[in-house]
């Protein structure tokens, strides 16, 4: 039978990712070693526990927090009703950067892009009627990490709680933040110390706690390629790893409890291959770099966002489809929890209707689809096969190039990673604008109606009421116990002593988000990004 003209000249994952051969067969894997361990042997390429997802599915950990604590509170406990079976809390960004909701500067964004949370009573309120004992509770949070877990600690030991028994993950990733995201406070070392004074007091009082979600969700939402993502991530996780052993503590004491996150793009294929790849590197990279002893600390546990980039405003209802296929491959790849964004994010906040539509997509998969009966059910294939050794390939490739400058910390500060995933934002651009990458419903498929949905919308009026209990709580505290609290977190900032004891002491007296991140700016300052050309 006669063969069409084949529809491009080249076919590729996406942008930047390796030319794609029409057909892949056992010679595309000749004199390649090739990875046979089992899922639960390292170097864990197929899945780090034994039977997948027959067990125990993946955590369904929807992100969500928007206008006040009790709106937020009432979200939360509709999606537990639903079939949440984790929390995921996002914070408005003047707690993100450190300003209360009373500052000029969080004029406007209060409860806008978050939920507020400005003091212990915030979060307190947050968790009414949820029992922390019972929950896992994901916070994104960088550079006020230190503050909110200590908030969240506190709100514990409210509801009769201790802290060792608490579950989940605070994200405490501050170097990403200087690569692709910008809600850094200080600067790279004086952060440096308090992620691992975080990271160290976790592993010593919260067993069960993940102290630290090294991220390459923010730069693949930059640009970057899967290699990319992978890449500078884990040269991240080198650094956090190396800072925690010159702080005095063994590999196997934190490492178990390191955790990542990444994006799920929509080339399923590349998406599955690239979770394989970064499970084997990072497997390699414990045992033969930092000499780790513990199958635990080899493994790399992450959890999965769909890529907010890729949703568009126009045809949103294209993006329920989207995002099914970036889900789907997330499980595929063996992810340990997943959140599925919603189809209305191009527009607003998502909608409740929006919010149960994404919840639903991970239940259909994990209890329809069959693809979690079985574990790495692609593995095998020729085509994966190849492409996760590529994708290895290319993220040795990168990490060796960020050792030869000295390391993560001072790539950044050169401005290397930056640079590199600028350039294939670039690139990534200019495709979509001629064409070569095909957005349905953007460059191609394109429609004039315009969308009838209905938006969540934060009324002004949500300012206004968390200004008004801000101020009550500082008249009505005891002020003279806050300053005292406050005076103990400069002089342990001075100090060499771990911080988390004295930020727990500071936020039980009530004293704020803006007020703690002022008293740690007094000692360490403001870090200024520097020009990259």
């Amino acid at each position: 039978m006669k063969e069409s003209q084949e529809r491009k000249v080249d076919f590729r994952t996406t942008v930047d990712g390796p030319v794609i051969k029409k057909m892949y067969t056992p010679e595309d894997l000749a004199g390649v070693v090739l990875d046979t361990s089992l899922a639960g042997e390292y170097p864990f390429t197929r899945h780090i526990r034994s039977n997948g997802f027959r067990g125990r599915l993946w955590t369904m950990r929807l992100y969500s927090g928007f206008a006040t604590v009790e709106e937020t509170n009432k979200r939360y406990k509709y999606l537990y009703q639903q079939g949440n079976t984790g929390f995921s809390v996002a914070f408005h960004l003047p707690t993100q950067e450190g300003y209360d909701s009373d500052h000029p500067l969080a004029r406007g964004e209060v409860g806008k892009c978050g939920v507020a949370v400005d003091s212990l009573q915030d979060m307190e309120e947050l968790w009414d009627g949820i029992p922390l004992a019972e929950a896992s509770t994901s916070m994104t949070i960088n550079a006020t990490a230190p503050i909110i877990l200590a908030m969240y600690v506190a709100a514990a030991e409210k509801q009769g709680i201790d802290k060792s028994k608490l579950r989940g993950t605070v994200q405490n990733d501050v170097l990403k933040e200087y690569i692709a995201r910008n809600t850094y406070i200080f600067g790279p070392e004086p952060s440096m110390r308090l992620i691992t004074d975080l990271c160290s007091y976790c592993a010593q009082y919260m067993p069960e706690w993940n102290s630290i979600s090294i991220s390459g969700y923010h730069m693949r939402e930059a640009g970057a390629t899967a290699i990319q993502e992978v890449a500078f991530t884990l040269a991240n996780g080198i650094a956090y790893v190396k800072a925690m052993i010159e702080k005095g503590m063994a590999v196997d004491s934190f490492a178990p409890r390191f955790s990542f996150f990444f994006a799920s793009y929509t080339n399923v294929l590349e998406e599955v291959a690239k979770f394989r790849a970064a499970r084997r590197v990072w497997a390699k990279i414990m045992k033969d770099r930092f000499n780790a002893k513990n199958p635990n600390s080899m493994m790399l546990r992450y959890h999965v966002q769909t890529d907010g980039f890729t949703l568009t405003e126009q045809q949103p209802l294209n993006n329920i489809i989207r995002v099914t296929l970036q889900a789907l491959a997330a499980v595929l790849g063996g992810c340990q929890s997943l959140h599925t964004n919603s189809f209305d994010e191009a527009l607003a906040l998502p909608s409740e209707e929006a919010v149960q539509v994404a919840l639903r997509t991970q239940q259909i998969i994990a209890h329809e689809s069959g693809v979690a009966d079985t574990v790495d059910p692609v593995g095998g294939s020729y085509f994966v096969e190849w492409l996760t050794n590529h994708i290895e390939q290319g993220v040795l490739d990168y990490i060796k190039k960020v050792d030869d400058m000295g390391g993560a910390l001072v790539a950044i500060n050169r401005g290397y990673i930056q640079k590199e995933i600028m350039r294939s934002s670039y690139d990534y651009q200019k495709a979509v604008d001629s064409g070569e990458q095909v957005m349905v419903g953007v460059n191609k498929f394109t429609s004039d109606e315009k969308s009838s949905m209905k938006l969540l919308e934060i009324d002004e009026s949500v300012e206004k009421r968390q200004v008004e209990k801000l101020k009550k709580l500082k008249r009505d505290r005891d002020n003279s116990k806050t300053k005292q609290a406050l005076a103990e977190v400069r002089r342990v900032a001075k100090s060499q002593e771990n911080i988390m004891p004295v930020l727990i002491d500071a936020v039980k007296t009530y004293a704020t988000v803006g007020e703690i991140s002022d008293a740690l700016r007094d000692v360490f300052g403001e870090y200024r990004e520097p020009t990259i050309i």
